[in-house]
C-alpha cells in the first residue's frame, strides 16, 4: 500500500510552490498594471505646473524601491539573474509575458525606471506660508517670462554698450557666428522653462533671440545664446561613398544599387567611355521608350555635367516602366559620389537625387471602387 502521509506530504510541498510562483507574479503583474496606469496619467502635459509639488523626493524613492523588487520578481520569473536584468531584458519579459496587438503604444503594459515616467519638477515656489517668492508667478508662467525679461534686459545692456563705443568711435562689428545650428523649437523651450509655451509665445521668443543674435557686440553674449541653440549634423559626411574601382583596361569604374516601389536596379559607371547607356543588355531608347523615363534616368549625369564622359550599365527588375526609371536613376546618383568632389555630392543632396522615393500604390479601400474613388451612388 502506499504510504498516504508521504503522498500528501509530497503533494502540499508542491501546492507551496505553486502558491509561492503565484504570489510572485500577482506581485510583478500588480507594479506593472500600476506604473503602466500612471505612465498612461502622464502623458497630459505640464503636470508640474499647477498646484503644489506632487512627486517628492521621497515618492519618487519609493517608487524606486517599488521598481527593484518587480525587477527582481520578473528576473525570478524568466530564470534570469536579477543583478544583471537591464531594461531590454525588462521589455523582452514584458512583450513575452503581455503579448499585445494594440497600436496605442501608451496602452500597451510597461515597467520603467521612475525616472523616466515621472517628470522633472520645479523647485518650490512659495515658502510656508503660502507666498511666492518671484513676482511673476501669478502670470501662470513664471519661467517663460523670466526667461524673456532676461533677454530684453541683455539686449538693452548691449545696446548701451554700443552707444558708448559709437560715441567714442570705436564700435567694430563683432562677427556672432552661429555655425550650423538651430533655435530650439518649442516642445524643447517647454523642457526648458517646464511649462506650457504657446505658438505666439514661442515666436516672440524667436523675435527676441534673433534680435539679440543680430546686434554687432552679440558675441559678449554668444556663450548664453548658443545655450538656446541645437547643433545640426552634417547630411554629407553621413553619406557613404564608395572609392573607386578599376577594371582590367585600367577604366575606372563604380557600382551601386537603387529601389523604388518594387523594382531594383543595379548600375556600373565607368569612366573614359562615349556616354553610352544600355539597360538589361538593350540600348536606353528601346528600353525606355517613353521620353519622360529616359530624362529621369540620364538627369543625375546631366546635373553633375559629366553626361557624354560616362557608360552606363544597368541591370534592373521588377515593377512598371517608370518605378524601373526611378530606381536606376537613384543607382546612377548613388555610384556617381565617387566620381564627384564634396561640394558637388552636397549639391546632388540637396537636389533630392539621392533621397530615395517614398512613395508607394496606395492599397484599395474594402467597399469602395479603389483606393480614392468610390462606387457610383444610386438612388434607387
Amino acid at each position: 500500500m502506499p504510504n498516504w502521509h508521504c503522498v500528501c506530504t509530497s503533494y502540499s510541498s508542491v501546492i507551496n510552490a505553486i502558491l509561492i510562483e503565484y504570489a510572485s507574479l500577482r506581485l510583478a503583474i500588480d507594479q506593472l498594471l500600476r506604473i503602466g496606469s500612471i505612465h498612461s496619467a502622464l502623458h497630459r502635459k505640464n503636470l508640474a505646473a499647477a498646484g503644489p509639488e506632487k512627486f517628492t523626493v521621497e515618492f519618487i524613492q519609493k517608487q524606486v524601491e517599488e521598481f527593484n523588487i518587480g525587477k527582481r520578481h520578473l528576473a525570478n520569473m524568466m530564470g534570469e539573474d536579477p543583478e544583471n536584468f537591464a531594461q531590454e531584458d525588462i521589455d523582452r519579459s514584458i512583450a513575452y509575458l503581455f503579448p499585445s496587438g494594440l497600436f496605442e503604444k501608451r496602452a500597451r503594459p510597461l515597467m520603467k525606471h521612475p525616472e523616466e515616467i515621472f517628470p522633472r519638477q520645479r523647485a518650490v515656489q512659495w515658502g510656508e506660508d503660502g507666498r511666492p517668492f518671484h513676482f511673476l508667478f501669478y502670470t501662470g508662467k513664471q519661467s517663460y517670462y523670466s526667461l524673456m525679461h532676461e533677454i530684453y534686459a541683455k539686449i538693452q545692456s548691449l545696446e548701451r554698450q554700443q552707444d558708448r563705443l559709437r560715441a567714442k568711435g570705436l564700435l567694430a562689428s563683432d562677427t556672432n557666428s552661429l555655425g550650423s545650428s538651430r533655435w530650439i523649437i518649442k516642445e524643447e523651450l517647454e523642457g526648458i522653462v517646464m511649462e506650457t509655451v504657446t505658438d505666439h509665445d514661442y515666436q516672440r521668443f524667436l523675435q527676441l533671440m534673433e534680435r539679440l543674435a543680430g546686434l554687432p557686440q552679440a558675441g559678449a553674449e554668444g556663450g548664453w545664446v548658443l545655450r538656446f541653440r541645437q547643433q545640426l549634423e552634417a547630411q554629407a559626411s553621413r553619406q557613404a561613398v564608395a572609392a573607386l574601382q578599376a577594371d582590367a583596361q585600367g577604366r575606372a569604374f563604380s557600382t551601386a544599387e537603387g529601389r523604388r516601389k518594387t523594382s531594383n536596379s543595379s548600375v556600373v559607371l565607368r569612366d573614359g567611355g562615349s556616354g553610352r547607356a544600355t539597360v538589361n543588355g538593350s540600348e536606353l531608347l528601346s528600353y525606355f521608350p517613353v521620353f519622360q523615363d529616359r530624362e529621369q534616368v540620364m538627369f543625375p549625369l546631366q546635373f553633375a555635367g559629366v553626361l557624354g564622359r560616362l557608360d552606363v550599365e544597368a541591370e534592373v527588375s521588377g515593377g512598371g516602366r517608370s518605378s524601373q526609371a526611378g530606381a536606376v536613376r537613384l543607382a546612377i546618383s548613388r555610384a556617381l559620389l565617387g566620381f564627384l568632389s564634396e561640394r558637388e555630392v552636397e549639391n546632388m543632396r540637396q537636389a533630392g537625387l539621392l533621397t530615395p522615393d517614398p512613395r508607394v500604390r496606395e492599397r484599395d479601400k474594402p467597399g469602395q471602387e479603389g483606393a480614392r474613388r468610390k462606387f457610383t451612388w444610386k438612388k434607387r
